[in-house]
């Protein structure tokens, strides 16, 4: 018997407005594809992108300003981010339509799914921004950081890949650290902010007092 995946999220829809709404009309075809739970099909980046560049995964983007100023800030990388928010992913696409952005591609779904169809080492780095707290105790199984997906985005990412981790939760910046702290394939290399940009939950945060945390560690070995 098959077991539906544990979500890592909230199903999430809203009201799109009509910038979002044109953008995505426009740009879903050409740069955007939906994850289907269960889907094995292997994922080839560089056939996704039409070239061979190393390739971040965003999962989560929210409404997908950082992942757009990320990539404009850095063209020799390519950007796929994961999301389930439709009006984010609106957001996104019409930031990438206005800036002219050709190394970013969207999906839809949810992200431990898209990450099983891609190759063992085909990533160079995977970000986990301010990903749902999961508060309550009998919800913390949902929390994406988590002993399972850890070792499964580990083995995604190439050695020396960096997997950045950041969240406004004490509580759980702590359970992050000592899952990715136990995981064997995975090194500590800082706990600085690295050049991300600041982002909307961020500031939510830290308008409610709470301290971000940032938790950066490379791929040192793959099993």
């Amino acid at each position: 018997m098959t077991h539906p995946p544990i979500r890592t999220f909230h199903p999430r829809r809203g009201r799109m407005s009509g910038r979002h709404t044109d953008a995505y009309t426009e740009l879903w075809p050409r740069l955007g594809f939906t994850v289907i739970d269960g889907d094995r099909t292997p994922l080839d980046v560089g056939t996704l992108f039409g070239r061979t560049a190393p390739v971040v995964v965003e999962i989560g983007f929210g409404m997908g300003d950082t992942t757009a100023a990320m990539a404009a800030a850095d063209p020799d990388r390519d950007y796929l981010g994961v999301e389930v928010h439709t009006p984010g992913i609106g957001n996104l696409l019409a930031l990438v339509g206005e800036q002219g952005l050709d190394n970013v591609r969207v999906a839809r779904g949810d992200a431990m799914q898209l990450v099983h169809r891609i190759a063992p080492g085909a990533l160079d780095a995977v970000h986990v921004f301010f990903p749902d707290p999961w508060p309550k105790a009998r919800h913390h199984k949902r929390r994406l950081i988590r002993p399972d997906n850890v070792a499964l985005l580990r083995d995604r990412l190439r050695p020396g890949g960096l997997l950045h981790c950041a969240t406004d939760w004490p509580d759980y910046a702590e359970a992050m650290a000592a899952t990715l702290d136990a995981d064997p394939g995975l090194e500590r290399c800082g706990d600085d902010r690295a050049g991300r940009p600041e982002t909307k939950f961020e500031r939510r945060g830290t308008a409610a007092g709470r301290p971000i945390a940032d938790l950066r560690y490379l791929a040192v070995r793959r099993f």
